[in-house]
């Protein structure tokens, strides 16, 4: 099969196409998968890591706000299609897929107006702006949410499968994880914030006090955050200047690359509330605490925290609520407590589908297959 895929600017988008490939990888290895990007999103970092190539087409976002910024976006919304059909042209792909994105426009519209077979899927209860503009050009939408549905009526065809995570979520225990990182016998526990993939100064500020007045009295928990890559350098100079790189158990990284082994291994996770990072603790059933990011379309990831807040499978804590200490008080109570962890595990697992992998590849092979008729 030849697939060009395409969804960038954050992990949220780039994850779940790197997931969708390597399952068509795994189902038939003699295929050819290629992606998408702009020259400035983080598919520039995580695409050639895992082996793939990578074209690029100049886009950007659409502002909510008045901006000359989207006179700009109108020009490259007309301009970038005409690429990307060239693009197409000479890489022949059986189907194009798009994980959502201001860069899935130019590809998923080209190659449906080319006759190229087309797939999206959307990673969040709400639609983002490219996937409800695109709707009614593919041939089929995988919606993590099934409430996603409700907001899109043109698409042709709309399929409720979860969401698609790298392979290894699933299958690496605790013990092994804990073993290939080293933590056995020399940390009792393993604690992991993210502020996302690009990084979030809240977060960034919390990790750092949640470091000097807990973690670091503490040196049988192994605490790892990832501080994003636009904010590593100030968060690094803040983390030297607080004397906490002295402390063996403390790790602060700017993106974190081993994520399955790291999650394995993790007793207590803290992260944005964000559908990938849901999807990833639901299915390894991870204790959480979440911290939604007020800054994304109709506060959307704190309704997905709220939702699971009130299951009982996370403890969640808006970033107004993040006062001195509330942090540090929640991991405390939460790594105290080995019961409390064991039933919001429980509860968050409730949350999982373990298959939308395999749901969403053989889907694109029906579609494929149509095709060819």
């Amino acid at each position: 099969m030849r697939v060009l895929m395409t969804g960038g600017g954050t992990g949220g988008h780039i994850n779940p196409a790197l997931a969708i490939a390597k399952t068509i990888l795994e189902q038939e290895p003699d295929s050819e998968i290629a992606f998408v990007g702009t020259a400035h999103g983080m598919e520039n970092r995580l695409v050639p890591k895992e082996g793939f190539p990578l074209y690029h087409i100049e886009m950007q976002g659409w502002r909510r706000s008045l901006s000359p910024a989207n006179l700009k976006t109108l020009w490259l919304m007309m301009t970038s299609v005409p690429k990307a059909k060239k693009l197409i042209r000479g890489f022949q792909p059986d189907v194009c897929i798009g994980t959502g994105g201001y860069v899935s426009w130019p590809l998923i519209k080209a190659a449906a107006a080319l006759g190229v077979p087309t797939a999206l899927h959307e990673s969040n209860a709400l639609a983002g702006m490219a996937v409800k503009l695109l709707a009614s050009d593919v041939d089929i939408l995988f919606t993590n949410f099934e409430k996603t549905a409700e907001q899109i009526r043109s698409c042709k065809r709309i399929v409720h499968v979860g969401n698609p995570l790298k392979q290894g979520f699933s299958s690496i225990k605790r013990e092994e994880a804990r073993a290939r990182l080293g933590f056995e016998g020399r940390y009792r526990y393993s604690l992991l914030s993210c502020g996302g993939s690009l990084g979030a100064g809240a977060i960034n500020a919390e990790a750092l006090r949640l470091m000097k007045d807990y973690v670091a009295q503490h040196p049988e928990i192994h605490y790892l955050h990832q501080a994003g890559v636009g904010y590593y350098d100030v968060v690094k100079a803040e983390f030297d200047r607080l004397g906490l790189n002295q402390y063996p158990n403390l790790q602060l990284v700017d993106y974190i690359y081993d994520m399955p082994d790291r999650l394995a291994a993790a007793d207590l996770v803290i992260n944005r509330a964000g559908a990938m990072t849901i999807s990833e603790l639901a299915l390894l059933q991870k204790p959480a605490i979440l911290i939604p990011s007020p800054n994304v379309t109709d506060n959307h990831q704190y309704k997905n925290a709220k939702v699971l807040a009130d299951a009982g499978a996370a403890v969640m804590l808006e970033e107004r609520d993040l006062n001195e200490g509330a942090l540090s008080r929640a991991v405390a109570s939460l790594l105290s407590d080995r019961e409390k962890r064991r039933v919001m595990a429980e509860n968050f697992g409730r949350f999982a589908i373990k298959n939308a992998n395999i749901l969403i590849y053989n889907e694109i092979k029906d579609l494929v297959n149509a095709k060819k008729m």
